[in-house]
This record gives C-alpha cells, structure tokens and sequence, in this order.
C-alpha cells in the first residue's frame, strides 16, 4: 500500500468497510457528496484485498464484521501502512473497547447511531492532517521536561523512550505542547484537533486523553493533568502539582 499523500486516480479513495447493506451505501453516498471516490467492503478480508488494490487515502471501518475483527483488520491495515488515517465505526459504549481501537491505531471513532454529516466531517479533517505534514523545521522540535515532540517527522520521546501515537494522539500533545501549564478546555480541543465546536461522539476528548496518558505518563511521573470542571494540562514533572 502506498502513503496517503497523492491520489494515482486524482480523487482521494476512501474504503468503507462494514457488513450492512444499507449503511454502507449511504456511507458510499455521503463520500461521493463530498467528492471523494468509495470503495466498498462487507467484511475484513475483503476489506484487505480492496486495501491492496486501491491504496485508499483513508477508512471507515466497523469495529464489527462477520469474519475478522475490526480490531485485527485495523492491526493488518496499519502493519501495512502506518500512517493511513482510520476512523472507526462503534456501537460498543465501553471506554476499554474504544481505548482498544485508539491503541491499535485509530485515529478516530464515531458510535452508532451517527449522522452522515458527522463521518464526513471527521474524515475531512483526518485527511486535512494526513496530507499536511509539512512543518518548518524551526517550529518542528517541542521540549517540555523530558518529554521531546518533533514535528518534522512526527516522533515523540520522553527520556529517551520512542512513544508511539496515533496522528490524532500526536496533535492532541501536539496542541498541549503549544500551551504548556495552560489549561485547555474540552471546547478549545475539540476545536483545535477535531475542527469541531461540539463532541456528538460522547467523551471524545476524554477517551483520547486517557489513551495519551497510558503511552506518555505510563510509569513515569504524569505529566498530562485533569483541572476539574476546566480543562486539560501539560507541565513538566518539576513543576509538581
């Protein structure tokens, strides 16, 4: 599979995987609409062969088919391409199965029952980002404690330990990293990350920032803090409390 950057057709691909009929032809519709070119899959392994042949620049994908699971194929997908944007499609409300999808390598979900509106919505903005990686390189390093975010290449470390995020994970601490000891509320990150002034997900901000927190403070002093009834922010360790 190829990047996500260009199109070989001249029209962004999006692969649509899901096992009803129904929905995947207003998913098809709602991506034609928005001018870009669906391609349909009704179950994991099809999804995978449609995969190869198209080289899709992003994916819906339902978090459950009849054959694979949706977390396998997502595993299979990203083995193949790392940086492919995936936004998947849930009915499950538990925060550890989206937590699972997000460490797979989502970059973003949506719970059924959703609008169309919405899915596009969100797919503009994954390819918006996918497509526009290029940073100056005087503004591509962010320092904060030990905690290092390089921009230009998209890689984070902390004490030295590769910390591997998804691309919606990297611009949320991306965003913290541009206010650091600033608090940010749920309205200001939507915003920013999600080109969005409202969360019709439910806990969108507080399931990303949970996942963020398992890779980047995960046996280490925290660094990522909940102001309660504010906001979200990010200090260095030194900082204390």
């Amino acid at each position: 599979m190829t990047g996500t950057s260009g199109s070989r057709s001249g029209r962004v691909r999006v692969l649509i995987v899901d096992d009803e009929p129904d929905l995947t032809a207003l998913l098809s519709v709602a991506v034609t609409e928005a001018g870009w070119r669906p391609y349909p899959a009704p179950d994991g392994r099809s999804a995978l062969k449609v995969a190869r042949g198209c080289a899709p620049h992003a994916v819906v994908l339902d978090g459950m088919l009849p054959d694979l699971d949706g977390i396998q194929v997502l595993r299979r997908l990203r083995y193949e391409n790392p940086q492919l944007p995936v936004l998947m499609l849930t009915a499950r409300d538990a925060l550890e199965h989206r937590l699972d999808g997000l460490g797979a390598g989502a970059d973003d979900y949506v719970t059924k029952p959703f609008s169309l509106e919405e899915v596009v919505l969100r797919l503009r903005g994954l390819l918006r980002r996918a497509g526009a990686e290029e940073t100056r390189v005087e503004d591509s390093v962010r320092v904060l404690g030990d905690l290092v975010l390089t921009g230009e290449t998209r890689e984070v470390h902390r004490a030295g330990d590769r910390i591997r995020l998804t691309a919606k994970e990297f611009d949320l601490l991306n965003l913290l990293m541009d206010h650091p000891r600033q608090v940010l509320s749920k309205a200001q990150i939507l915003d920013h990350v999600w080109h969005s002034t409202f969360d019709t997900g439910g806990n969108l901000v507080e399931v990303y920032i949970s996942s963020l927190r398992r890779k980047v403070d995960r046996g280490r002093a925290p660094m990522i803090r909940t102001v309660r009834g504010m906001g979200y922010v990010i200090r260095p360790v030194e900082d204390g409390r």
